[in-house]
């Protein structure tokens, strides 16, 4: 299909040539080490959960166990499978023993890798087994009741009580939701830990725990068959816990989430190396699941410049899609993230915008875009706000979105009501009607606002990835390329849980969510 904006196939090639060697680059970094929140994945994955007598999560219990004895480069599947095969227990009572003190596994005779490695079969089986369910009944449901069409709308719920949070998510789908996200308390990506059960306060949002995600998810279950269509749950794989919470959210159904390779290291100053290793488990897991993953490039234009710096977004767009290759997750999960946060007193503000969204179909014209509404430049006026909104809407449905987060009218002010939301839903339903189609009925100008925009955008995405690849992902975070934010190299928080992996290390569950198809 010819492109509208008249873009170069040349330089698209290039920026994505340059965006897959910086993946494979960090990606050889990433296979030589492991974390200690990787790890606990792993043990999560073996059904190890629940909490010791002070509230200490046993993943952590049995991790740090380890890590003070200077074992996490063996890692836990080996360790684990061989308590296994030395006490007969499973990895849950293992974990328990450990946490009474009643057991050293780095103490323990040890067996052969492919011993330990057996060993642990029945409890993996267990596990795919379960996320296999959970994959088969959201199929089942998307056939038996289907769903909205694309854009889907996408709303936030933000009480801080998961019961609270119900009832809002309820009333949203019932509005004309189709996916409900739960934000995350806030600074909830800084602990090295998820907690445990369900929880009834936190600020500005409420917790991520897996009893919070399996309420929710019954929740919008119940209201998918009430209006006759599936409601999708959406939360964050991201922070300290990053592949923890994934493996969370696939065991509990979760259908979208937070994900972002970069992210974490600008916005939560978490160091560049944990980040990046514990992305690649998270991403694994969230291709197999079926999950969409949404990437955070909005981010970047809330502290950054949107006309001056959106190659930077464009740029971060083919990053995040070479890293999603490399976990094998299929483009229709691909939620690549950008936003509508220009200045709204610019001159043709409008058509820039139109502009950088159509290039973003252009170029990923098989991902699932995440388009994310105004916040920079929402004032507390809702009047001009609900307009923004409109605007953003129309550029949404012209431009082919996929999941399209509302923009609310009292952004600025506090966290919406229920009818902020329902005023959301109506604004964006009546334009993505009235509207539908004229994405192919327009043809944009030779040479002009438009066209000369996306192309001068492209460009100098290009350019920055070849800087990127010439200089390495690393060292161009340490300069402050993306968003404006720099971060060194062995600075942030979590580098002290990053380690190389030993000689007997290995992670079952990679391979084995490799390899679907």
């Amino acid at each position: 299909m010819k492109s509208k904006l008249n873009l170069d196939p040349k330089v698209v090639d290039s920026a994505r040539a340059h965006a897959a060697h910086i993946a494979h680059d960090m990606q050889e970094f990433i296979d030589r080490h492991t974390t200690v929140s990787t790890e606990r994945t792993i043990l999560r994955l073996l059904g190890v959960d629940g909490v010791d007598d002070v509230d200490n999560p046993l993943p952590n219990v049995v991790v740090d166990q380890i890590k003070e004895a200077g074992a996490l480069p063996t890692g836990v599947a080996y360790l684990i499978g061989n308590a296994v095969v030395q006490t007969g227990k499973t990895p849950q009572e293992i974990a328990e023993e450990m946490s009474a003190g009643k057991l050293d596994i780095t103490k323990l005779p040890t067996c052969t890798m492919e011993e330990a490695e057996e060993a642990l079969k029945p409890f993996i089986k267990a596990t795919f087994d379960r996320i296999d369910m959970q994959k088969a009944k959201r199929e089942e449901y998307l056939k038996r009741i289907g769903e909205g069409p694309e854009p889907y709308l996408y709303v936030i719920v933000a009480t801080g009580n998961i019961y609270e949070d119900v009832v809002q998510a309820q009333a949203a789908a019932r509005q004309g939701a189709d996916i409900i996200a739960v934000i995350r308390t806030t600074a909830q990506s800084l602990l090295d830990y998820v907690p445990y059960g369900p929880t009834t306060e936190g600020f500005g949002g409420t917790y991520a725990t897996q009893e919070n995600f399996r309420i929710m998810r019954k929740a919008l279950d119940e209201v998918s068959e009430e209006v006759g269509r599936y409601i999708r749950l959406c939360n964050y794989s991201s922070g300290m816990c990053m592949p923890e919470i994934a493996a969370m959210g696939a065991l509990e159904r979760l259908d979208v989430m937070l994900n972002d390779a970069i992210y974490g290291i600008l916005f939560r100053d978490i160091n560049m190396q944990r980040t990046l290793v514990d992305q690649f488990m998270s991403r694994v897991i969230i291709g197999y699941c079926g999950i969409i993953f949404n990437s955070g490039e909005d981010n970047y234009l809330t502290t950054d410049d949107a006309i001056e710096s959106a190659h930077t977004v464009t740029a971060s767009q083919f990053i995040n899609e070479q890293f999603a290759v490399l976990a094998n997750i299929p483009e229709n999960q691909m939620g690549l993230g950008h936003a509508f946060e220009m200045d709204p007193a610019t001159e043709d503000g409008f058509l820039l915008e139109l502009s950088q969204a159509i290039m973003a179909r252009e170029i990923f014209p098989n991902a699932r875009l995440k388009y994310m509404p105004p916040t920079k430049f929402m004032t507390g006026n809702i009047f001009r706000g609900h307009i923004q909104d409109a605007l953003f809407n129309l550029v949404a449905i012209w431009s082919g979105q996929s999941l399209q987060l509302l923009g609310m009218l009292t952004e600025a002010i506090h966290t919406p009501h229920m009818h902020d939301r329902y005023l959301s839903i109506e604004n964006a339903k009546y334009i993505f009607n009235n509207c539908k189609h004229i994405g192919d009925e327009v043809t944009f100008k030779e040479g002009g606002i438009v066209q000369s925009r996306a192309q001068e955008v492209l460009k100098k995405a290009d350019a920055l990835l070849a800087d990127v690849e010439r200089e390495g992902l690393f060292s161009t975070i340490e300069q402050g390329k993306f968003g404006g934010v720099k971060r060194p190299f062995d600075g942030g928080h979590g580098l002290e849980g990053v380690c190389v992996k030993g000689a007997n290390y290995f992670n079952p569950f990679i391979k084995l969510f490799m390899d679907h198809k």
